[in-house]
């Protein structure tokens, strides 16, 4: 349900970007990473971006944020992008199909819930059901196949989505550059820091990338970050949280059914059998309290 009046045009839109775009990002990646060293492909995406976007925002007159606010923001980054995005970018890189990639990323909003209540936000029954259940999910993926045969591509992912939940927890309880600012901030110190991590790491580019590299890029750094990016801003603003966060459960199917169709990827019956599983656990979480509404809190008349 849309919170105020808004067109529906766009609300379709925003929608599309966040299942499809979002969703086929995990695609395009392993796309990338075969011409590109994975953290220089992540931190080009994210500092491509942050400059277009930055640059938007000044040329409308927006003002810098504050040193607190941009702080906040940059802390936010790294968690986010530099850790979560690529940590998911070296796991491709190290042969993770990118369709199990995003099944494993799509275990975040169960991690987000129990960093929750780190900081008392209250849960019900329902969503506990969620994390047990995606626990068994996370535990059919990672049994056999191909994370299985793949420990350290599994641990990789599995850092960079608590690194992801934990950031979109505290992120929510802190003081932030307003609007699209804070986006910006974030991709430019998560682009600087992935660029620093290449450099440190000795990666090297051995060949000049091919021109699937460079689209590849582009399409991460224009349709993954900006406009993917304040597609999720505007669901955040003018729908409920429940279809805000509804990509999670989507993005997993999207980037399965990519891979498979033009990347010769392939799921074990065991892992199709944990992306059902994965995809209940999330929906249990996120639309949890809307299909199991609370019991009315009647009290006495005195």
């Amino acid at each position: 349900m849309l919170r105020r009046a808004s067109s529906l045009p766009t609300l379709i839109a925003a929608l599309f970007a966040l299942y499809f775009i979002w969703g086929s990002t995990y695609f395009v990646i392993r796309l990338g990473v075969e011409s590109w060293p994975p953290m220089l492909l992540a931190g080009l995406r994210f500092l491509m971006a942050g400059i277009v976007l930055m640059t938007f925002l000044l040329l409308r007159g927006e003002k810098l944020p504050s040193w607190r606010a941009a702080g906040n923001a940059a802390l936010v980054g790294i968690m986010l992008l530099a850790v979560g995005n690529g940590a998911v970018t070296v796991a491709e890189h190290q042969n993770v199909p990118s369709g199990i990639a995003a099944v494993m990323v799509a275990t975040v909003p169960l991690f987000a819930m129990c960093f929750s209540r780190l900081f008392g936000i209250q849960t019900r029954w329902i969503e506990w059901v969620g994390i047990a259940v995606g626990l068994v999910g996370i535990i059919l993926l990672n049994s056999g196949g191909h994370l299985g045969g793949n420990p350290w591509g599994a641990v990789m992912i599995l850092i960079g989505s608590l690194s992801w939940a934990f950031g979109s927890v505290w992120g929510s309880r802190i003081t932030l550059p307003s609007g699209m600012m804070a986006g910006a901030v974030e991709m430019l110190t998560a682009g600087a820091v992935l660029l620093v991590a290449s450099a440190l790491s000795g990666e090297k580019l051995t060949a000049a990338p091919t021109l699937q590299g460079f689209l590849a890029l582009g399409y991460l750094s224009l349709f993954g970050s900006v406009i993917a990016i304040n597609a999720y801003m505007y669901l955040i603003r003018n729908v409920t949280p429940a279809i805000a966060t509804s990509y999670a459960y989507v993005n997993p199917v999207v980037a399965v059914l990519l891979g498979i169709s033009f990347g010769g990827e392939s799921l074990t019956s065991r892992e199709w059998l944990a992306l059902g599983v994965i995809i209940l656990a999330v929906v249990l979480v996120t639309l949890g309290k809307y299909l199991f509404p609370a019991p009315p809190d009647v009290k006495p008349c005195q």
